[in-house]
């Protein structure tokens, strides 16, 4: 069976699957957090721009486990980029979260049309790796292009490209780019439920044929499938969930395997449609918004 564990382009060790925390509740997310780290999660993701760091801190420290058994990741907000503003930026996640250290800390969006912020940013990022404050460093929705520009100009190979990928959007161009180059593909919105639908279709992946009849035929729910298919084709996932329940079901994946054959049904399955924003579409005049000081 696959472990739990991928190991970055540095040697760092990072659990394959982390709980996701984005639009959670900042009410809600301590409680998830102690409830996933229950279930036997040791990697949690959040982000500036979440506004939710302060309690993932505290839901790690009420869990009773050791902070250097949590695999900690968080974004900076595009509104940080810059050298300066970027090395801001980690002070103000670290102290939120109640840490003096990140395990790893990526750049949120590439945020092209003003790119020398973005390698700015990059640079700072570099700078805290060289201090041993974050253990690696990424980025996040960097699509071809940005990630060819920041290779140009960076030092450092970015160790993580966290973007959307699930059945319905595989994204498998950049995801073999991100192999060539020995970064890790990192899954957000890894079961892509919720938030997409197939063209004349009122299913979701939840809700897919192909995915259900994979699923009763292993005893595993939708959502267990479409995790076991990212790790089997060597990508982290973090899943996102408040419920307790679904939060330990979406854990439970490592007693099962998926054959070639069904693995290749799921990768039929691509639309080469995004249900999340359009990267290049990101930029501070529609998404720039001040992160509050901690």
């Amino acid at each position: 069976m696959t472990k739990n564990t991928i190991t970055l382009n540095n040697g760092v060790e990072m659990p394959a699957i982390g709980l996701g925390v984005f639009q959670s509740p900042p009410m809600e997310t301590g409680a998830a957090v102690e409830a996933a780290i229950r279930s036997g999660y040791r990697h949690i993701d959040t982000a500036a721009a979440y506004g939710n760091e302060r309690d993932v801190g505290e839901g790690i420290r009420r869990s009773g486990i050791a902070r250097d058994d949590i695999f900690i990741e968080t974004k900076i907000w595009i509104s940080d980029y810059g050298y300066d503003e970027t090395l801001h930026g980690f002070e103000k996640a670290v102290a939120k979260l109640g840490v003096e250290r990140l395990d790893l800390l990526l750049l949120h969006q590439p945020l092209p049309t003003d790119f020398d912020r973005t390698l700015a940013a990059y640079r700072a990022l570099e700078t805290l790796l060289d201090r041993d404050l974050v253990r690696a460093i990424g980025v996040s929705n960097f699509m071809p292009g940005h990630l060819e520009r920041l290779l140009d100009a960076a030092r450092i190979v970015p160790a993580v490209n966290q973007i959307e990928v699930h059945p319905y959007f595989q994204q498998v161009a950049l995801q073999a780019l991100n192999r060539r180059h020995g970064i890790l593909t990192q899954a957000w919105s890894p079961i892509g439920g919720i938030t997409f639908y197939r063209e004349g279709d009122a299913r979701s992946t939840l809700e897919d044929p192909v995915i259900l009849k994979i699923a009763g035929e292993h005893g595993k729910s939708a959502a267990q499938v479409m995790l076991r298919w990212h790790l089997q084709e060597g990508r982290s996932a973090i899943p996102k969930s408040v419920k307790p329940t679904r939060i330990a079901e979406n854990f439970d994946i490592f007693d099962f395997s998926l054959s070639a054959d069904q693995m290749a049904a799921i990768r039929a399955l691509d639309t080469g449609r995004r249900s999340g924003p359009e990267p290049e579409n990101i930029t501070l005049a529609n998404y720039g918004m001040p992160i509050p000081e901690a």
